[in-house]
């Protein structure tokens, strides 16, 4: 199964907001179980899209110095459904952040129709903080995160 529940950025202002959408499609596994006959995205997965639109936005801000790890969320209301078909656009706003972490605000809607919120708290952690035996490289900031956030620099970069 896939870890990256965003598709792409539509628009990025450093240190202060970012938008990314996530288009669902029956083809993703957990809509074949969850809940068969009546399809719907699993509330983890799209706070997770919420987290990840949010993590990329506080990591840039700080230049990806320390890994960026969802330490809280607070005030997550659903309300409604996500289904196949639909376009999810997470947009985070930076409220707050420092040498420990941020916060963010995030919402994700299809359309003009809100179908989540929630307050994100984010913790720094440097390698000195790792326990031991984990690796001290950026382990938030690989892989597959690696193309996303060279795609949210792209859109921070362009003219308005």
């Amino acid at each position: 199964m896939r870890w990256t529940w965003i598709d792409r950025f539509v628009a990025f202002e450093s240190g202060k907001s970012a938008t990314a959408v996530k288009c669902l499609s029956h083809a993703e596994d957990h809509f074949a179980d969850h809940f068969p006959g009546f399809p719907v995205m699993p509330a983890p997965l799209i706070l997770e899209g919420l987290a990840q639109t949010g993590g990329i936005l506080v990591g840039e801000a700080r230049q990806y110095r320390e890994n960026v790890v969802l330490a809280k969320m607070s005030g997550a209301r659903f309300h409604r459904e996500a289904v196949p078909g639909e376009q999810l656009t997470y947009t985070a706003t930076m409220i707050d952040i420092g040498d420990t972490g941020a916060r963010v605000a995030g919402t994700v809607h299809s359309g003009d129709e809100l179908i989540a919120e929630a307050e994100i708290l984010f913790a720094h952690v440097t390698p000195e903080q790792l326990p031991p035996g984990l690796p001290d490289t950026k382990f938030v900031f690989s892989g597959e995160l690696t193309h996303l956030l060279r795609a949210a620099e792209a859109v921070a970069k362009k003219p308005a």
